[in-house]
Parts: structure tokens; sequence; C-alpha cells
């Protein structure tokens, strides 16, 4: 883990590059100690149904949710949704200085007795040079 979210309105769609912010944070995920690159999970949501604010269509929204396995410190949880955000806010600054966009984010612990999992993305990783 982790699974890192991101939904976002769809009219950014033309003006933020998503892929390159998914990729954005998993580099910034993978400086982190506390979390295994090869449990990381980024993906990006277009939402079309929204309203924001007082209904203008050019407010615009990105919210990157965190799903961390249980276990972490409160420390180790503040630095990997600080470090996250302040990624997500650098990558979008730029769009941000010239549209309407709101930027959250929220970290929250999956019971790991409720969420099984198995996988062979490890198998298939290089062994580093």
């Amino acid at each position: 883990m982790p699974h890192i979210h991101i939904e976002y309105s769809g009219n950014l769609e033309h003006v933020v590059d998503m892929a390159g912010l998914c990729d954005a944070i998993r580099q910034s995920a993978t400086e982190l100690d506390a979390l295994p690159m090869a449990g990381l999970r980024v993906r990006a949501t277009r939402v079309d149904h929204y309203s924001i604010a007082d209904g203008d269509a050019k407010h615009g929204f990105v919210d990157v949710s965190v799903r961390l396995r249980e276990g972490r410190s409160d420390a180790v949880k503040q630095e990997v949704i600080t470090q996250l955000f302040e990624t997500a806010r650098s990558f979008l600054a730029p769009v941000m200085k010239t549209h309407s966009i709101a930027l959250s984010s929220e970290l929250r612990e999956i019971d790991a007795k409720l969420s099984p999992k198995c996988g062979t993305i490890r198998d298939h990783l290089e062994e580093p040079k």
C-alpha cells in the first residue's frame, strides 16, 4: 500500500496533465521510507457531475485521497499526507494561477482484517542496479 486516488472535475481535463500529476505523486511517494514502492498505486478519476461554490462552471477541484494499511505512527501519517499534498500543490501551482481550483487531500487508514490482498508485482520488479 498505499492507494492514492485523485478525483478531479472534468473541466480540468484540458488544463491539467493528470497522467503527469499521477506520476509526480507516485515519484514523491517513493521518497517516503514508510511507503513500499512495490505497493504504490496512483490513479485518477474524472468526475463529470459536480457543483462547486456559486455553481459557476469555471470552478474545478482536485482531491487526493490516500489510503494506508494501519500501523503507522501519527508522525509518519502526517509526513505522508504533507509531502503528497505539497507535491500536488506544486504540480498544480501554474494552473491554479489562472484557473479556479480547489485542492484537497485526506489520509485514511485501512483495517488490515477487512482488506485481503495478494499480487505478483514484487515478483516482476527488477533488482536495483
